[in-house]
C-alpha cells in the first residue's frame, strides 16, 4: 500500500490512543489532588474532577480532553480527502475517551472529547453546540443536562446546516453514544436527585 492508504488507518489508530489518555487522572496525579476514579460520581471527566479537586484540576481537564477530540477532529479534515475517513477518524477520540485503553477500556462519559472532535471537523457546529451547552448550564446548572441538551442539538443542527447524510449519520452515532453513556444521569434529572454544578 501506498502512504495515502496508511495515513487513515494510522490516524485512526492514533486518535483512539490519544484520545485513551485520561485526563482527568493523568491531571489529579500531576498536582497531587483527589483521583475522581475514587470519589465523587468516579467519573474521569470535567464536572467530577471540578466537584473533587477544584477549579484548575477542573479546568486543565476539559482542555486536556476537549483539546484531544479536537486535535483529531482537525487533524483528519485537513489531512484526508474522504469524509467517511475524516469523520470515522474523527469518532475514534470518542471511542477511546469512553473506552480507554489505558484504564482497561473503562473511561469516561466523552461530552468534552466529542465537542472538540465536532468542532475539529465542523467548527461552526461545535460552536453552536458550545453555546448551547453553556446556555444550559448557565440557567439550569446541570452538567449533564446540558450535555444532553447539546448533543440533543448536534444532529438537528447538521440538518439545518444541509451537511451531507454522512455527517448526519455520524452526528446521530455520537449523540446516540453521548446519551447512552448519560442513562443514569437522566434518571436522576427525572428524580431531581442529579447534583448541580458546584455542588
Amino acid at each position: 500500500m501506498v502512504l495515502s492508504e496508511w495515513l487513515p488507518a494510522a490516524m485512526a489508530v492514533g486518535g483512539y490512543v490519544l484520545g485513551s489518555i485520561p485526563f482527568g487522572v493523568v491531571v489529579a496525579k500531576w498536582l497531587g489532588t483527589v483521583d475522581p476514579r475514587t470519589a465523587g460520581s468516579r467519573n474521569i471527566g470535567f464536572t467530577n474532577v471540578l466537584r473533587v479537586s477544584g477549579k484548575a484540576a477542573g479546568l486543565l481537564t476539559l482542555a486536556g480532553d476537549a483539546g484531544k477530540g479536537w486535535l483529531v477532529g482537525w487533524a483528519a479534515l485537513h489531512s484526508l480527502e474522504q469524509e467517511a475517513w475524516v469523520l470515522g477518524v474523527a469518532f475514534c477520540p470518542i471511542l477511546g475517551h469512553v473506552h480507554s485503553l489505558f484504564l482497561g477500556f473503562r473511561g469516561g462519559k466523552g461530552v468534552a472529547t466529542a465537542l472538540g472532535a465536532v468542532a475539529g471537523v465542523a467548527p461552526v457546529i461545535g460552536g453552536v453546540m458550545l453555546l448551547v451547552w453553556v446556555v444550559t448550564a448557565a440557567v439550569w446548572r446541570y452538567s449533564s443536562g446540558a450535555a444532553v441538551a447539546a448533543f440533543a442539538a448536534l444532529p438537528v443542527v447538521a440538518v439545518l446546516m444541509d451537511r451531507s447524510w454522512m455527517f448526519q449519520i455520524f452526528s446521530l452515532l455520537v449523540t446516540g453514544m453521548i446519551v447512552l453513556r448519560h442513562t443514569d444521569n437522566v434518571l436522576r434529572l427525572w428524580q431531581g436527585t442529579e447534583p448541580k454544578i458546584g455542588s
